[in-house]
């Protein structure tokens, strides 16, 4: 049974930085596209960040550039997203993904509020 669970939310102030992680159980991460989305209030979800199968490929939203960097331990089987000079825009509940036997997977999510 695949399960993906995401932590390392919380509540940071503008410029802050966290730390998210997502533990995957039912699939090994090291041969999935892994990707990071979040949501906030009143919008559509959209994608952050993905990593390929390998890790040669990455690719970031616009708005993230620069500032969020994901990665992945095949070690411990987790993909975590690294996320310096936080905004206020950056609030939103952040999820992992991964498609595994033509099946899309998600994590039940953790919040992510940037506020002074």
């Amino acid at each position: 049974q695949v399960q993906l669970v995401e932590s390392g939310g919380g509540v940071v102030q503008p410029g802050g930085s966290l730390r998210l992680s997502c533990s995957a159980f039912g699939l090994t991460v090291g041969t999935r596209d892994m990707r990071w989305y979040r949501q906030a209030p009143g919008k559509e979800r959209e994608m952050v960040a993905s990593i390929s199968t390998t890790g040669n490929l990455i690719k970031y939203a616009d708005s993230v550039k620069g500032r969020f960097t994901i990665s992945k331990d095949g070690a411990k089987n987790q993909v975590y997203l690294q996320m310096n000079s936080l905004k206020p825009e950056d609030t939103a509940v952040y999820y992992c993904s991964t498609t595994y036997a033509l099946d899309n997977y998600w994590g039940q999510g953790t919040q992510v509020t940037v506020s002074s």
